[in-house]
């Protein structure tokens, strides 16, 4: 069966089947032993922290992975959008934190049929103009909608700037009656360069400064006010400055990485590498739980193999698939050192791969990726399995 085309509510399960010799390939595969861990170590680093923990589901709308999450002790999820928001809410997860602006009548209204079934829901703000929008489309309906400050960073993506534009959104948001104002929220995925450490460090004492400067002048919902932050490159910078007495016992800081949940075979390692490097004292860390298997489908030059696996199947940004092992049915796997990614297409991978290593036509191959977001979203169900390449579970996406 094809998890490309398998329809998750009517096709024949996986459950039980060898991934090599049963499974139509390609197929995304999550690797059960490094996805514990990941879920695992992730919300016991929030827990070191004082903070919650409010992973990212868009990078795998995958609601099987969001209750595992959530009964590892995750405060809640958060989403992109509001359809992703009713994805999550209609498989369980009741608080729902979505890291963006919700604007569009039709938008609004699935949020506010999502409030009226209980949802405990939170949306960014970053516009007098949003926040009245809200404010008419929640009050016709008798609602109130939870609202966090977006903070951003000059040339980055949303956010206020400055502080004149700061206050007249606080403004706003206290002349709305159906806009209830409970904290700050902000991205520092965005800050790069030479300067990157110190800039993050930066932005998130802005966030610490501006939550408890609005909770002093009484701005925020009397509940425990929230400042949010932290994607998967930075977080341990952004809880490092959460980590104070008086955010533990008053505030509600929330970490939202979303990507650590499989991590990756590039971007995000060497991003582990640099928060250990940071902590050398760092017990554990995260890893790779994603890849791609494909057969070798053709030799058709010395050097070259042709595998059926393409831009369709896995992720090719930032970087092209990595090649990881060769897989046959019943010999261990083996690691392909020196082979390459040449070229992408739709259906199909170029590889280079050198003399003393032997492929053979129908041979599997596994490939990881950077930025797993980008190879979840072309696939209908991921496969769990073990480190037998069993497979233990079907997972259906909701993209």
């Amino acid at each position: 069966m094809n998890p490309h085309t398998h329809h998750p509510e009517k096709g024949q399960p996986l459950d039980g089947q060898a991934l090599l010799e049963d499974v139509s390939l390609p197929a995304a595969v999550v690797f059960e032993a490094a996805l514990a861990n990941n879920i695992g170590w992730m919300q016991r680093y929030a827990d070191a922290h004082g903070a919650k923990l409010a992973p990212h589901g868009k990078t795998t709308m995958t609601p099987a992975l969001f209750r595992r999450q959530l009964d590892a002790g995750a405060w809640g999820i958060t989403l992109a959008t509001a359809t992703q928001c009713a994805v999550a809410f209609a498989h369980g997860a009741t608080r729902l934190l979505m890291a963006n602006q919700l604007v569009g009548t039709p938008n609004m209204a699935i949020i506010a049929g999502l409030v009226e079934r209980g949802a405990d829901y939170y949306c960014l703000v970053d516009s007098v103009a949003n926040v009245e929008a809200l404010d008419r489309c929640f009050a016709r309906r008798g609602l109130n909608i939870n609202v966090l400050i977006e903070l951003g960073v000059a040339g980055g993506r949303c956010g206020v700037r400055g502080a004149a534009d700061l206050q007249r959104l606080v403004d706003a948001i206290v002349a709305a009656p159906a806009v209830t104002l409970c904290g700050i929220e902000g991205y520092e995925g965005l800050i790069g360069g030479e300067q990157a450490v110190a800039e993050v460090r930066s932005y998130a004492r802005r966030l610490v400064d501006t939550v408890r400067t609005l909770r002093v002048a009484g701005a925020l919902a009397d509940r425990a006010p929230i400042v949010t932050a932290a994607g998967s490159q930075w977080f341990d910078l952004v809880a490092e400055a959460f980590d104070e007495p008086d955010l533990r016992d008053d505030f509600t800081p929330i970490l939202r990485p979303g990507c650590y949940v499989v991590h990756d075979h590039r971007s995000y390692r060497d991003a582990m590498a640099a928060v250990k490097a940071r902590q050398p004292t760092l017990q554990g860390g995260l890893e790779p739980a994603l890849a791609v298997f494909a057969h070798v489908q053709s030799l058709p030059e010395v050097g070259t193999a042709v595998v059926a696996m393409g831009k369709r199947d896995i992720s090719c940004d930032p970087d092209l698939p990595i090649p990881l092992q060769l897989h046959r049915p019943g010999e261990p796997a083996n690691p392909l050192r020196g082979c390459k990614v040449r070229k992408m297409m739709d259906q199909h991978a170029i590889l280079d791969i050198p003399d003393d290593i032997e492929l053979r036509v129908g041979d599997v191959v596994s490939f990881g990726a950077s930025h797993p977001c980008l190879t979840f979203d072309k696939w209908r169900q991921v496969l769990l399995v073990d480190e037998s390449l069993r497979v233990l579970e079907s997972m259906p996406t909701f993209f």
